[in-house]
């Protein structure tokens, strides 16, 4: 791969493992300034249809921002010339919520590799430990070239 821009080859996967707690959604509620009731209010979120607290959906797709890292981080340890940043993400969808307690899998799938344009595309999806989707999406990584 010597000599490539972005150094990654369609197929290449990275997955992260995290058990979400009460303490992770309440901190996010504070880092994000999110304190809807169906995310803090225990009493409340029973009275839902979900029947819980639930998380944030950001920061179910926060974890993706640690794939889309061991990628980026995978491609500089192979002589990248340029910095790999997010590009953004697209077609996001929240299939299900996701419950203090539940083992997820965020799992980043390289799908298209450009190097000419020094760009790359990801299938994005975060798993629950009972195998069932909660969240899917796109993911566009970007190759910057350093000033000079």
């Amino acid at each position: 791969m010597t000599g490539c821009r972005t150094c990654l080859s369609v197929g290449e996967v990275a997955e992260y493992r995290k058990c979400i707690s009460l303490a992770d959604i309440a901190a996010f509620a504070e880092l994000s300034g999110d304190h809807d009731p169906l995310h803090v209010d225990a009493d409340f979120a029973a009275r839902t249809s979900f029947g819980g607290i639930i998380a944030h959906g950001a920061l179910v797709m926060g974890l993706l921002s640690t794939t889309a890292s061991m990628i980026s981080r995978r491609s500089v340890e192979r002589g990248s010339p340029g910095t790999p940043v997010s590009a953004g993400y697209d077609r996001v969808r929240f299939i299900r919520p996701v419950f203090a307690g539940d083992m997820l899998i965020a799992r980043y799938l390289v799908k298209e590799v450009d190097d000419m344009r020094g760009r790359c595309q990801a299938a994005v999806e975060v798993i629950n430990g009972r195998g069932e989707t909660c969240l899917a999406g796109t993911h566009i990584m970007a190759w910057v070239k350093a000033p000079g």
